[in-house]
């Protein structure tokens, strides 16, 4: 009697199904894309390679990172805008973070999610840029750029008072995520501590077509620093930016997609898209 209950029960439901309930819905697979938004012309390579002691220099690329899939318009990291920036560095080719975005047809307020690699002027200034985004930021890069790197013998090198109250104001808007650690923060996007850049900077992994993209931000600033395992200059631990570089080649599909921060060989290592705009995966 049982096994015809359940012969039945098998015809009804149309054929033998998987005992998880139900074939698994394939995985999100997103577009990422590379928007250089300005330059910064003869940066010291020995700035950016550690060890490097030459006197060697080249133009680096400012960018953004678009990662669209999924009803989501995701951007990794959010450039710069304000004029105090303009003062100290010397900037070619400066196009506003949110009009390098609308080269690829998407508007400020389309931007679902920024996800900040770290708190640094370069990559977070432009965050209030994006008015509707959720922001993903690591729960300690917060906490301590908040708080303990304004008291006495605190590191603030590189961040901005006006970002941070960008992150404030963000958290209090209720549109701020305090990423603990390595996760997942949506289908198919998951980021990874990084290599003390900052006090916890981050990295992202993208599910492709092409298989899984690694954007490294300035957890690696040169295809340099990975082909010569050589960490980045400006790091608190060079060991656990090694240690980063490692894990991203294990991460990685091929090391092919692997995406330094900073360097324009990005921009003529895949196919342009729109003027500034290379598609990665």
């Amino acid at each position: 009697m049982i096994a015809a209950v359940v012969m039945l029960a098998v015809a009804c439901s149309g054929g033998l199904q998987p005992a998880d309930g139900g074939l698994k819905a394939a995985a999100t697979q997103y577009e990422v894309y590379a928007i250089r938004y300005a330059t910064l012309p003869d940066f010291p390579v020995a700035g950016l390679v550690g060890d490097d002691k030459s006197d060697r220099k080249l133009d680096i690329a400012m960018m953004v990172w678009l990662i669209r899939g999924g009803g989501h318009n995701i951007l990794f990291d959010a450039g710069f805008y304000r004029p105090q920036f303009f003062k100290t560095w010397k900037v070619h080719d400066f196009v506003r973070p949110d009009e390098a975005v609308a080269r690829l047809g998407v508007k400020p307020d389309e931007i679902t999610d920024v996800i900040l690699s770290h708190a640094h002027w370069d990559h977070a200034d432009g965050t209030d840029l994006f008015p509707k985004a959720q922001v993903w930021i690591q729960k300690d890069e917060y906490a301590y750029y908040t708080a303990d790197a304004w008291q006495p013998g605190g590191k603030h090198g590189g961040i901005d008072p006006e970002d941070v109250d960008v992150f404030l104001k963000a958290n209090i808007g209720g549109r701020l995520h305090l990423v603990n650690g390595d996760q997942e923060i949506l289908p198919g996007i998951r980021v990874y501590i990084g290599g003390k850049h900052t006090w916890q900077s981050q990295y992202v992994s993208v599910a492709t077509r092409s298989g899984t993209v690694v954007l490294a931000s300035d957890n690696m600033y040169l295809y340099e620093n990975l082909e010569k395992h050589a960490p980045i200059a400006q790091t608190f631990d060079r060991e656990s930016n090694l240690r980063a570089q490692d894990r991203m080649k294990a991460i990685a599909t091929k090391p092919e997609l692997i995406v330094p921060g900073h360097d324009p060989a990005v921009l003529t290592r895949f196919p342009k898209v729109a003027a500034g705009v290379v598609r990665i995966d």
